[in-house]
């Protein structure tokens, strides 16, 4: 219903010189929409009212509502006398509609507020449209769009993920707001999060994994309570980068969390040491960056001192669960193995501190546009480790853009997982037979047939140049 809306707005934005790539595509569109969304909210909230003969004040008001700067109308109809254009429309918003929301930072009475995130969002964003008439153009279309059924909410959540993963295969930093839904889910379906337990991801990027979990726990069987619970008291995240927080309040948003509770903050900043019970989490779901090389006053928070972004999230991790607390995060593999002293503290410390019951071999090419391998390492808190299940995912195919990860490849592992049995693709490796020195966690197959013979050069080529064509095919 609403895909030929989004892909007139990617026309228009084309033409846009303000827009320059995939990034300012979601971000320039994020913001439009949350708008009209907030507009759509507090239409719904003021007809609610007055059903039950009590007053709204809205939120935004004056000459900031959606109808009156956005989209007036008259008698039911698109008012072009009554609507900004040109360098008028982007002054206003520049000047005047930017302001105006970001204001609301410093009003809200707390950071839990819908006002608030309007604040925060407002305060990151910069209106990059430089054209009147596109933006104008732009406005018309999402103001087609409408926020007001689930049905509604559910079609425009999967046009805004499919440009969220657009973003991410554009390569370069796109990458990090996007890991691949198929494998998110199978994190959730081992984990299992029930109502009335939280969930935390500290890296929270475009928040696939809060939304994923928000749509596994939501039922049509859900008690009025445990909806207001899935709405206010499950889902928490933190976000360092100002784009990627707009975009994950915007998902949380498109995917039907009024307010969600993400908190723009670097997660890395806050000491370990002080994290108290209150402070805990039943679940942590997470794909924290890797590589980052954090500065000297960031690893001072960490008993482990290293400039490896995503051992210090781990580290954070293990801190942040509750006792008898579940979590699934995805790291590098090269942690299971490297031999610098940081490598081996955190992999003690894991097997130590958590039961480390399960690890997920991902293969390459699962998260395009980086050329890394990586695991999911699957861990309870609270009694150390006894042994490990390993599953070495093989969909049978090379991973790539147009042959992404799909459910179907993970669904024998999410059912395998549950009684951890041997296999040609699992195996299970005992506490006692792990390297007392080195704690080496590697991945090795004791039941995998012989390797086959190594690649001929002319098939490495023809793989290279193919990769390289696919990059060329972006945005």
């Amino acid at each position: 219903m609403y895909e030929n809306a989004f892909n007139k707005i990617e026309r228009d934005l084309r033409a846009e010189e303000g827009i320059a790539n995939e990034l300012d595509y979601v971000e320039q569109t994020s913001w439009v929409l949350f708008l009209k969304y907030l507009h759509d909210l507090e239409t719904e909230r003021a007809d609610r009212a007055e059903l039950d003969g009590e007053d709204y004040t809205p939120i935004i008001d004056g000459a900031f509502r959606w109808d009156k700067w956005a989209a007036p109308k008259k008698d039911g109809e698109f008012d072009h006398n009554a609507a900004r254009i040109g360098d008028d429309l982007i002054k206003f918003v520049d000047q005047e509609l930017f302001p105006y929301l970001a204001s609301f930072r410093q009003s809200a009475t707390s950071p839990q507020t819908i006002q608030y995130k309007i604040g925060e969002v407002f305060t990151e964003l910069r209106n990059k449209f430089r054209s009147g008439y596109i933006l104008r153009d732009v406005l018309e279309a999402v103001d087609g769009l409408s926020f007001n059924t689930q049905a509604e909410r559910h079609e425009l959540s999967q046009l805004y993920e499919t440009r969220i993963r657009r973003m991410g295969n554009a390569g370069r930093n796109g990458g990090e707001y996007y890991t691949p839904r198929p494998l998110i889910r199978a994190m959730i379906k081992v984990t299992a999060p029930k109502i009335g337990e939280t969930i935390y991801d500290g890296a929270v990027g475009s928040a696939g994994f809060l939304c994923e979990a928000y749509d596994y726990m939501r039922t049509d069987k859900l008690s009025a309570s445990d909806y207001e619970t899935l709405q206010t008291k499950t889902f928490y995240g933190q976000e360092k980068k100002g784009l990627a927080y707009v975009i994950g309040i915007m998902n949380m948003v498109l995917h039907g969390i009024e307010a969600p509770n993400l908190i723009h903050s670097n997660t890395l900043n806050e000491n370990v040491m002080d994290i108290q019970e209150k402070d805990r989490h039943d679940i942590i779901l997470a794909n924290p960056p890797f590589g980052g090389g954090e500065r000297r006053e960031v690893q001072q928070n960490f008993p482990i001192r290293t400039g490896e972004t995503a051992y210090l999230f781990l580290q954070h991790f293990i801190r942040k669960l509750k006792v008898g607390g579940r979590a699934a995060v995805v790291i590098k593999n090269t942690f299971l193995s490297n031999t610098d002293n940081a490598s081996v503290a955190l992999r003690k410390e894991l097997l130590e501190a958590a039961e480390l019951h399960t690890i997920l071999d991902c293969p390459q090419g699962t998260f395009q546009g980086a050329g890394v391998k990586t695991v999911v390492l699957f861990f309870e808190k609270g009694a150390p480790t006894r042994d490990i299940w390993y599953y070495q995912l093989d969909p049978g195919r090379s991973m790539g853009k147009t042959n992404p990860l799909n459910d179907d490849d993970l669904a024998e592992f999410v059912e395998l997982q549950r009684s951890r049995p041997n296999g040609p693709k699992s195996w299970i490796v005992g506490r006692a037979d792990l390297d007392e020195n080195t704690f080496d966690l590697s991945v090795k197959n004791p039941n995998a047939p012989e390797a086959e013979a190594l690649r001929s050069p002319e098939e490495i080529i023809a793989d290279m140049l193919a990769r390289d064509a696919e990059t060329a095919h972006q945005w």
